[in-house]
């Protein structure tokens, strides 16, 4: 396709004037008249009438005019199309999460990041963090989102949002009864946890350690749905993120056992191959991400 000299043949028919068509195309008159010369010689037709006073164009000219508006709007719709074919957001996004965010923090983003890409596939795969981890690594999720700790100095490890951890237990519990309660009274208590590779599990035991408690029995049930039904239907202690009992508190399922302690908090973390940061679907997530974060 001649692109420019169609484009410099349309300006011309338009101001019939080949000193404005080159001052309009910041051409050389001669390379508007060579512009003419090749359509001329490629359509074996003579396109324009000089005369002293003016210059208008054969018929042949107005049949070219017509047919060359028509490619240039289509040669630019088509050039339009494939520009936004390629920063359209398609195909698949494969999210690793840990289970809280998972199940808690994840899911009410999703319907609104599915209806603005409705194009996108999006899977979303469950696990512990180090699950998560192991997956990120192997390249078998795009992105993954945790709430632990990860070392791993080939990923790019970011962190998005603050969680707290609660201590909970059913409301029948002695120590979920009183208004407020000490660290100490935590000594030789019933606890459930959740598995080892849990972020969970990591600040459980940085807790216990780092308070010097002794338990009296440890249950682990790795999901944290498990957890809550037995809290529920017995008289043990758990540390679980807000967002996880949020639901439980309101309607009176559990309770949280308050300690005269400033509050817990950790960061969750998305963590990513330095590869994957600059795909498409996995920047336009992040970003999404971030912004219900911040509101």
């Amino acid at each position: 396709m001649y692109y420019d000299e169609l484009k410099t043949f349309i300006t011309l028919a338009e101001v019939k004037n080949f000193t404005k068509t080159a001052e309009i195309l910041h051409l050389s008159q001669p390379s508007v008249s060579l512009h003419i010369k090749n359509l001329e010689k490629e359509f074996q037709t003579k396109l324009f009438i000089r005369s002293p006073k003016r210059l208008r164009m054969t018929p042949t000219g107005e049949l070219l005019y017509d047919r060359a508006k028509q490619m240039m709007a289509l040669y630019e719709q088509t050039k339009q199309d494939i520009l936004e074919h390629h920063h359209s957001v398609k195909g698949k996004l494969t999210i690793g999460t840990s289970f809280t965010i998972g199940e808690y923090i994840l899911p009410p983003l999703l319907p609104d990041f599915q209806k603005r890409y409705p194009e996108l596939e999006l899977e979303v795969m469950i696990g512990n963090t180090k699950e998560i981890v192991e997956l990120v690594k192997s390249y078998q999720v795009d992105i993954g989102l945790i709430e632990g700790q990860t070392n791993e100095k080939e990923l790019s490890v970011y962190p998005f949002m603050q969680d707290e951890l609660v201590i909970v237990a059913s409301k029948r519990h002695e120590l979920a009864q009183k208004g407020e309660v000490t660290i100490g009274e935590l000594q030789n208590e019933a606890w459930v946890a959740r598995e080892v590779g849990s972020g969970t599990r990591e600040y459980f035991n940085h807790f216990i350690r780092s308070n010097g408690l002794k338990i009296q029995s440890l249950m682990i049930i790795s999901s944290n749905q498990g957890i809550k039904e037995t809290l529920i239907n017995g008289n043990a202690l758990s540390l679980l993120s807000r967002s996880v009992v949020a639901r439980d508190i309101e309607h009176g399922h559990l309770s949280i056992v308050h300690l005269n302690h400033p509050p817990f908090y950790r960061m969750f973390s998305y963590i990513c191959a330095p590869i994957m940061e600059n795909k498409q679907n996995v920047r336009i997530f992040l970003e999404t991400l971030q912004h219900n974060w911040r509101s």
